[in-house]
């Protein structure tokens, strides 16, 4: 009787099992599959293409139609011309998204995890209040606290210094309820309790035996913290000047100028999207392990 109800989804379970048969029919992608994929592919490539191409020509062609699709052969002239404008203060920009995205990276990764690691292990009284308070935080838009923190920033003499769009940055709701997730799934209780028994202090427990199983889930934090900072212009242009930007504010400024340059706009573009690519490329296959990771714990 058994036999005669069974499906096919029962007879290649009895065959093969059910979980090895299912994920063979997840890889057997279909030829619509691979057609939407390429199509998105292509949608999301070609304005990154197209600004790289325009970065390489001269002002005369931007605005054809058809737009151009091959590159020039002005791009090298392009970047010398914008590292010399006299208005971008490009290599300056350049300069201070390095070390406001690095600060603010490093400083997120560390104290989220340090957090999400207390939150997660270690016992205190109002734990769960100050969990629900950090979640809350992250429910308010920054837009709306633009102004009282400027003028936090104007009372520390802060404004048009560097530590203006570092500090307040340094670490993130966020960043601390996803580390308190990872740490939860990631790290055994029981391995806490053998470093404790061993003799090691609590900051001990977190940087050898905490911190480790973090990784991937560091990595992932810090690639978002870093490409969110680099990107970040709304509050470097509340509280630094355009003499002294951060590069998304050097851009601005080619776009502020008397006559629109849309070479030199695209070649600032280009050169300022360039260290995204290279922090993807070299950390890319520990950040997609971390989140396939995050994934299967799930």
């Amino acid at each position: 009787m058994t036999t005669l109800l069974a499906g096919p989804g029962d007879a290649r379970h009895a065959r093969g099992g059910g979980r090895p048969g299912r994920l063979h029919g997840l890889w057997n992608a279909s030829p619509l599959t691979y057609l939407t994929l390429i199509v998105a592919l292509a949608l999301s490539v070609f304005p990154i293409y197209w600004m790289i191409a325009v970065a390489t020509r001269t002002n005369d062609v931007v605005s054809d139609v058809p737009p151009p699709l091959l590159p020039g052969g002005h791009g090298g002239g392009n970047v010398h011309r914008l590292f010399d404008n006299p208005d971008a203060y490009f290599a300056k920009g350049l300069l201070n998204s390095a070390i406001v995205s690095a600060c603010v990276t490093i400083s997120t990764v560390f104290f989220a995890s340090l957090a999400g690691f207390a939150f997660a292990k270690l016992r205190f009284r109002g734990k769960n209040a100050l969990l629900v308070t950090i979640v809350g935080t992250m429910m308010i838009p920054v837009q709306m606290g633009i102004i009282p923190l400027y003028m936090i920033m104007v009372k520390l003499g802060w404004q048009n210094h560097l530590q203006a769009v570092i500090v307040p940055f340094l670490v993130t709701g966020f960043g601390v309820f996803m580390m308190r997730q990872y740490a939860d799934q990631a790290v055994p209780d029981e391995l806490i309790e053998a470093a404790r028994v061993d003799g090691c202090t609590t900051f001990g427990i977190y940087w050898r035996v905490v911190l480790p199983a973090l990784r991937p889930a560091a990595g992932v934090l810090g690639l978002f913290t870093f490409m969110q900072s680099w990107n970040d212009f709304m509050w470097p242009l509340a509280t630094l000047s355009p003499e002294n930007p951060t590069v998304q504010l050097s851009i601005n400024n080619l776009a502020n100028a008397h006559f629109a340059d849309y070479t030199l706009m695209f070649a600032g573009t280009t050169v300022a999207v360039l260290p995204l690519l290279v922090v993807f490329v070299v950390f890319g296959r520990q950040i997609i392990g971390g989140i396939m990771e995050g994934a299967v714990k799930a």
